[in-house]
């Protein structure tokens, strides 16, 4: 009986080859045509009255085969219609086959959820690949702005998400700790114990008087007693260990914890640098020009070659690039997803050069997702700053305004390369308006109604599919189906708030099911298998939905 999308596709490739060889016999001049399953797509009508299912199977053949698209759709759907769990197939326009399900085949599906359990959705699009994501990479300077926030949201729920099919991801953190920024919060922390103004290119706000604070009780000895410069050492030493602690707090407050923290100071250390130049100088990719040692990325397809090495001999930026590419290759990842900033837009060419320069190839090998702004608003407005952080918003400002959960589930639900308003007045709403809150009271009914269920006396001892026969019911059917696509649709294009997104439909279906039908009986009525069939149903989108909310890092309660 069919069950899922991927028995009926078996099934109608089974079909589809029949009806090309009998052509063939037939003397239709037909080559050495080869029908793989990816000939035999389905998808979800956009009007559930077209049916369950629909396939343009028939017109990505018709001209292989020569054939009419709407002739062979007809000789394909007289044969579909024949396999078991199939009520009818009908061709459709110019040549689409819709595929309606009978209500036991489509039925069937709810026990099948419930005994997978949180099984149910994952995939194997990705078994065995390793896979390095590295996200958020706050520079340690102060709190992580919302920018950094909506990186740890979606970062962590999409290394969920590859995980479900299949990949080994290694969670990573870029710890910037070399460079001018932390030149100027080492200053901007001394000035702060100093009683000195903020330098000008300084960092301000209250966290750099507290942080100056914690180092001077860290600080074994007396601070007074050290000449400027090494007093700046000490600050930024210990100063950048205590930023970095916090941020890491933070993090895990939020649900996010990584399962690396490279530092860049290693890079230049341990001589990756110097390995990475070399191995491009045996590619032949590097040249020396007015004392300063370049990348030929020009070759790749960047709008000028790059300098490594400045003419000073210290190392330019994209040096540590360079180590840090080939540092992750050398520990064996096959794909290295990198998620920046919007202001990082016009650095993905140049990185992508150097890919190919190694001789990987771009896009594969390295894939860079870029992110957008993100605006708190309350009463129409937008929040401007930390009452801590001073110049920026945090993630201490989403948690404390709305929580974990809703912060997490606001940053994930709209694609990442969108610009984000997130109302605070809206997620703080315990109603239906609140997109997080409709999800997750979904599920909490889910769980009031199974209670009932079990002081009613209505348990799952009885399963018969075939009585689902409301039309609520064949549509919520139809959404759980769905999951497992979505899931690796969201995986293939490292897009989680497809997930989301797809949450909350499956929520309204839910509500709309739970308005139309009864898994409990009224009064004296007794107990029957469509109850018992129901309350099936009832769990299985329980646990889709709980499943989903788990994927994107947000909880699933059961009581709201």
């Amino acid at each position: 009986m069919i069950v899922t999308p991927a028995d009926l596709s078996a099934a109608l490739l089974d079909i589809v080859t029949a009806v090309v060889d009998r052509r063939r016999a037939g003397g239709a001049e037909i080559g050495d045509v080869t029908i793989t399953i990816d000939d035999v797509p389905l998808e979800r009508p956009k009007n559930r009255e077209h049916g369950d299912w629909a396939s343009n199977v028939a017109m990505r053949l018709a001209k292989r085969v020569g054939a009419n698209p709407r002739e062979l759709a007809a000789e394909i759907a007289e044969a579909a219609a024949s396999i078991e769990g199939v009520a009818s197939a009908e061709v459709a326009g110019p040549g689409f086959i819709n595929f309606r399900l009978d209500a036991a085949a489509a039925g069937s599906l709810a026990k099948t959820i419930v005994e997978a359990g949180e099984q149910y959705g994952r995939g194997h699009l990705y078994d065995g690949l390793t896979v390095n994501l590295e996200f958020v990479s706050a520079n340690p300077t102060g709190p992580i702005h919302m920018g950094g926030v909506r990186w740890a949201a979606v970062g962590d729920s999409l290394a969920r998400i590859l995980q479900a099919e299949g990949a080994e991801v290694t969670r990573e953190y870029y710890f910037n700790d070399h460079g001018s920024q932390i030149d100027r919060f080492a200053r901007s922390l001394l000035a702060a114990y100093l009683g000195e103004p903020t330098p000008e290119d300084g960092y301000g706000g209250a966290y750099i008087g507290e942080i100056a604070d914690q180092v001077v009780a860290r600080y074994d000895g007396d601070l007074a007693d050290l000449p400027r410069a090494e007093q700046e050492e000490v600050f930024r030493s210990i100063g950048t260990e205590l930023m970095f602690a916090e941020i890491k707090e933070k993090l895990h407050g939020f649900g996010v914890d990584f399962d690396v923290y490279f530092h860049e100071d290693s890079l230049h250390e341990s001589g990756a640098v110097e390995r990475a130049i070399e191995r491009l100088r045996e590619q032949g990719h590097i040249f020396e020009e007015d004392g300063a040692v370049w990348l030929r990325t020009t070759t790749f397809g960047d709008d000028r070659d790059r300098v490594i090495i400045r003419s000073n001999g210290e190392p330019a930026y994209i040096s540590g690039d360079l180590g840090y590419y080939l540092n992750k290759r050398e520990r064996g990842f096959e794909q290295n997803l990198i998620m920046l900033g919007a202001d990082h837009h016009g650095y993905v060419g140049r990185l992508m050069a150097a890919v190919e320069a190694f001789g990987d190839v771009p896009n594969v090998n390295l894939q860079i997702l870029i992110g957008q702004m993100v605006n708190l608003v309350r009463d129409g407005e937008p929040v401007k700053m930390s009452k801590r952080a001073g110049t920026i918003v945090t993630l201490d400002d989403l948690v404390d305004a709305v929580g974990v959960d809703a912060g997490r589930y606001a940053l994930v639900r709209s694609s990442s390369d969108s610009q984000l308003d997130i109302d605070l007045d809206l997620l703080s709403k315990r109603s239906n308006e609140n997109p997080v809150y409709y999800v997750q009271y979904a599920h909490a009914r889910t769980r009031s109604v199974e209670a009932r269920a079990a002081a009613s006396g209505v348990d799952r001892s009885g399963f018969a599919p075939e009585l689902l026969t409301d039309e609520s019911e064949s549509a919520l059917l139809g959404a759980l189906q769905e999951f497992p696509r979505i899931v690796a649709l969201a995986a293939e294009l490292r897009e989680p708030h497809r997930v989301a997104r797809y949450l909350e439909e499956l929520a309204g279906l839910y509500h709309t099911w739970y308005a139309a039908t009864r898994v409990n009986p009224l009064g004296d009525e007794a107990v029957t298998d469509l109850h018992r069939t129901r309350l099936w149903l009832n769990d299985a989108t329980g646990q889709v939905i709980r499943t989903g909310l788990g994927l994107l890092g947000v909880s699933a309660p059961d009581r709201m």
